[in-house]
């Protein structure tokens, strides 16, 4: 039988590498025989970057940069083996694994670090630049990134506004006569984890806000911002570009790469399982196991899970998913080809406990799986 085990990662706890060694580790436990291929997937998210470059055998480079709240950080970007093509992962240099819980605050957190990226990408021979946007600390709109690249977003005063959520209210004008002149000759490619728009209920700062620190009144004063910037990217583009489905990704930043770079969005998760040759990979498939950190309705709107299920169910191989965190109602993933749902979690903890026990529940919970499909196949 062979046994596909293919998870996303599981923020704040365990890369998606490790999660699916974990899971091997404790199936073999008990069917030692089982032939497991362990297929990490990403969506855009963090990860995406170790995938495709792994997957291309292509090649990695770091650079010093700003991270989040002004801070320096070394970031890590590379270049694909099998195209002149530069992968950028906004989680390098902009994400929420740089920064501590409390340390969290999306008025201040900027994108400027992932423009500096972005321009050390420009240094080599490169034709087009793939941006994978998920796990970002920011809600922007991705105003840093572009400050770095050249643009200028001025107040009533012609001054530059205030880095991080807090400017975007104070935007007056947009300067885009400084912008890197190179980036006309790349082909900019988005990989998004996410389909929300710039603004509203399922904007950028509602859904997103709040796990990246906000406050209920942050979240009055950020939403107020990116309307605010939402008007202005029209004003200077001539179209709705909040309104296009991924805008609202890592903050905002997914409108700022249409707006300014004339980018294309395109699913993260499509992108990876081509570059892994997914699809060849499901040949003669007994079974799937995928999953993430907290499966939930979120998880429908273009996350790693959902993709390399849909693929599967195509296939018509069965499906079950794993996660730290269930939602309630299932019916919408069983749509969507998961069968079934498991918890990581073995009894009531808090987050700190769940995190910190990662391995050893996943490793407890590939025993289960293993045991429980050892008995259904006797």
């Amino acid at each position: 039988m062979k046994i596909i085990i293919s998870p996303d990662s599981f923020k704040e706890c365990l890369p998606a590498w490790k999660v699916a060694e974990s899971l091997a580790t404790g199936w073999r436990n008990v069917l030692p025989n089982s032939h497991l291929v362990c297929l990490p997937v990403a969506d855009g998210g963090e990860g995406t970057l170790d995938t495709l470059i792994h997957a291309t055998e292509g090649t990695y480079y770091e650079k010093i940069v700003t991270g989040p709240l002004g801070e320096p950080v070394n970031a890590r970007f590379g270049l694909l083996g099998n195209q002149p093509t530069a992968v950028i992962e906004m989680a390098q240099a902009s994400g929420l694994e740089c920064l501590t819980p409390a340390q969290r605050d999306p008025l201040r957190a900027t994108s400027f670090g992932t423009g500096e990226l972005i321009l050390a990408a420009l240094e080599h021979p490169i034709e087009s630049i793939i941006v994978c946007l998920g796990g970002s600390a920011t809600n922007d709109g991705g105003v840093g990134m572009m400050s770095a690249l050249g643009a200028a977003f001025l107040d009533e005063h012609g001054n530059p506004v205030v880095q991080g959520g807090a400017g975007l209210s104070a935007i007056k004008e947009i300067d885009l006569s400084r912008l890197d002149p190179r980036l006309k000759q790349v082909k900019v490619i988005v990989a998004c984890d996410v389909t929300n728009p710039l603004t509203g209920s399922n904007g950028a700062t509602q859904v997103f806000g709040p796990q990246k620190g906000a406050t209920e009144d942050m979240l009055v004063r950020l939403e107020q911002g990116m309307g605010h910037y939402a008007r202005q990217l029209q004003r200077c583009c001539g179209r709705d570009i909040g309104a296009i489905p991924g805008a609202g990704a890592a903050g905002g930043t997914g409108a700022a790469l249409l707006a300014f770079l004339d980018a294309r969005l395109q699913p993260g998760i499509d992108m990876v399982l081509e570059a892994i040759h997914y699809h060849e990979h499901l040949t003669y498939a007994s079974l799937v196991i995928v999953g993430e950190g907290k499966m939930d309705k979120q998880s429908l709107n273009g996350k790693a899970p959902i993709g390399a299920a849909r693929m599967a169910q195509k296939m018509g191989v069965p499906v079950i998913a794993i996660a730290g965190y269930v939602e309630r109602e299932l019916s919408a993933l069983r749509e969507c080809g998961i069968e079934a749902c498991f918890s990581v979690v073995n009894g009531p903890c808090d987050l700190p406990t769940a995190l910190r026990e990662g391995e050893v529940n996943l490793i407890q919970l590939g025993e289960n799986l293993a045991g429980f499909y050892r008995a259904v196949l006797s």
